[in-house]
């Protein structure tokens, strides 16, 4: 009885060995530390946009920009942006959201990046930007 067991055993020690050769990748989250964070008004032919609701409402465009610095020392595609924006009064502006954007590609090194946002035309700026961070993959995510 203890013939079949080790032998069952050894095959599947030996599955697993083969499988390292054949395995993919694994694409696992890069962390991508943002610096210099700021905001401009959107130039006008990406200003047009809206804030909907249900109801469509009147909104201001801004463009986020900042550096990106990759530490990885590969591309990272697909990063997602999380932070924080508030208006001049303190009030959320995008409101039970902290990802606030999408840099698509962010190569080795210290890049530039730039994203857009739309912020509901009834809040008061100067915005407060806090907290900014992102994470991608080093391999092109499909979808």
């Amino acid at each position: 009885m203890r013939f079949p067991a080790v032998k069952l055993f050894l095959v599947s020690c030996l599955i697993v060995i083969l499988s390292w050769g054949i395995t993919p990748p694994v694409l696992a989250l890069t962390h991508i530390k943002l610096t210099d964070i700021s905001y401009k008004d959107c130039p006008p032919e990406m200003a047009e946009g809206a804030v909907t609701s249900g109801s469509v409402m009147a909104a201001n465009c801004f463009l986020i920009t900042g550096k990106a610095n990759n530490t990885s020392g590969k591309y990272v595609y697909n990063a997602d942006v999380f932070g924080r924006i508030y208006d001049a009064s303190g009030n959320s502006v995008m409101e039970n959201r902290n990802r606030v954007g999408l840099i698509e590609e962010v190569p080795p090194g210290v890049s530039d990046f730039e994203f857009r946002i739309s912020v509901a035309a009834n809040q008061p700026t100067p915005l407060q930007l806090e907290q900014f961070k992102a994470t991608g993959f080093t391999g092109k995510v499909r979808r």
